[in-house]
């Protein structure tokens, strides 16, 4: 893929780096011991991979759930910061309240009404595992089995898994590959391939729970926040999708200028109060190709994140649901109310139920080629 370097902001971070005990002593970067993840699932093993470019941003990934379990990336006074919540061990994960941390999600991401679809005239059930409705994959989606993980370089984590036919009530035996790049134009780039031996549907997405600020920090609604989207998908009271899709503007839905997060998530418009906040699909501007889909970046550390993404939409989850259940990753506090946000880049919700959305349908001998890249920097 062609580097973005052009539509990235420049930065330079100074820094040695080192290894062990003298990394976190240069960077500030605490890198979470491999062991807090050795553990047997299944018959398969947890591992838990560290990623870096040549600028010192690094990455932790598990192969439980294909998470991004860390991202540290330097703030306007040159500190590394942990820009994504989660867990410092693999129990974490398991028994978190939130299942979705850093998560890849399928086969398909967000909700499918009901859980039912049909293809060439054939009605299928999928695991119903949110009210009504089926959500993230079900209840063992992608987010909660074991891949299979290699480190192919410095930078780089391949990650696969099949999904065999009939796994939470998906037709055919699916074959996925998935990439972690930590580029050196500061992008964590993540792409995504799938295969399939009979006609099915597929929507993977990345669910990593952001704070630029820091991960345990308090809130997200100081955050300034930019999309890319005229229009988004209004729900039901199941945040199903009604099939209408609704002009941004004039409305708290619209981020075609910057606006701080919490500026408008308590005005009087019925889609917030359905969903208690900002849990909607905006459906982007550009149709085809990579694009530019949202900026975002926080005036308390100066850090800055675009989102590219080849896909038709992308899901602004305000962490709604976050309850202080979990824990921060250093053990000093829990993940409150609004303390993180997602950008989910993504295939509509419950789009096989509706035919003005994009197709979901993946067929034998057709490729599922997809890729979400979230760049850093600073704002100027």
């Amino acid at each position: 893929m062609k580097k973005l370097k052009t539509l990235t902001l420049a930065l330079t971070v100074l820094l040695v780096v080192a290894c062990g005990s003298e990394e976190k002593k240069e960077t500030g970067i605490a890198i979470i011991p491999a062991e807090n993840f050795q553990k047997n699932i299944n018959g398969k093993e947890i591992e838990l991979l560290t990623i870096k470019n040549s600028n010192g941003l690094t990455a932790q990934i598990t192969n439980y759930g294909a998470r991004v379990v860390s991202l540290w990336v330097p703030d306007k006074n040159g500190n590394f910061i942990d820009v994504v919540q989660g867990q410092n061990t693999i129990d974490g994960y398991l028994n978190a309240f939130e299942k979705f941390y850093g998560a890849t999600v399928g086969r398909y991401a967000n909700r499918i009404a009901d859980g039912k679809f049909t293809i060439d005239g054939e009605e299928y059930q999928v695991d119903i595992n949110d009210g009504k409705n089926h959500l993230h994959g079900g209840t063992n989606g992608f987010f909660h089995v074991v891949w299979n993980a290699e480190q192919v370089s410095d930078n780089t984590v391949k990650l696969t898994y099949l999904s065999v036919d009939g796994e939470e009530g998906y037709p055919g035996n699916l074959n996925v590959t998935l990439n972690y790049i930590l580029d050196d134009d500061n992008t964590l780039r993540v792409t995504y391939e799938a295969e399939t031996d009979k006609a099915t549907i597929v929507n993977l997405s990345h669910h990593s729970y952001f704070n630029l600020s820091g991960a345990g920090k308090p809130t997200i609604n100081d955050h300034m926040l930019k999309i890319y989207a005229s229009n988004f998908t209004p729900t039901d009271s199941t945040l199903i999708p009604t099939g209408e899709i609704w002009s941004v503007f004039e409305t708290p839905m619209d981020f075609t200028e910057f606006h701080a997060i919490g500026e408008r998530v308590k005005e009087d418009y019925e889609p917030l109060i359905i969903a208690g906040g900002y849990d909607h699909n905006w459906v982007l501007d550009q149709e085809e190709g990579i694009k530019m889909a949202a900026e975002v970046y926080s005036p308390e550390s100066g850090i800055y994140m675009t989102v590219y993404t080849d896909e038709p939409g992308i899901q602004f989850y305000g962490g709604n649901f976050i309850n202080g259940t979990d824990r921060t990753k250093d053990g000093n506090g829990t993940h409150g109310f609004r303390s993180a946000f997602s950008l989910e880049t993504q295939n509509f919700p419950d789009a096989p139920n509706h035919e003005n959305f994009p197709s979901a349908v993946l067929r034998p001998g057709e490729k599922y080629e997809r890729v979400c890249y979230y760049s850093f920097s600073l704002k100027k």
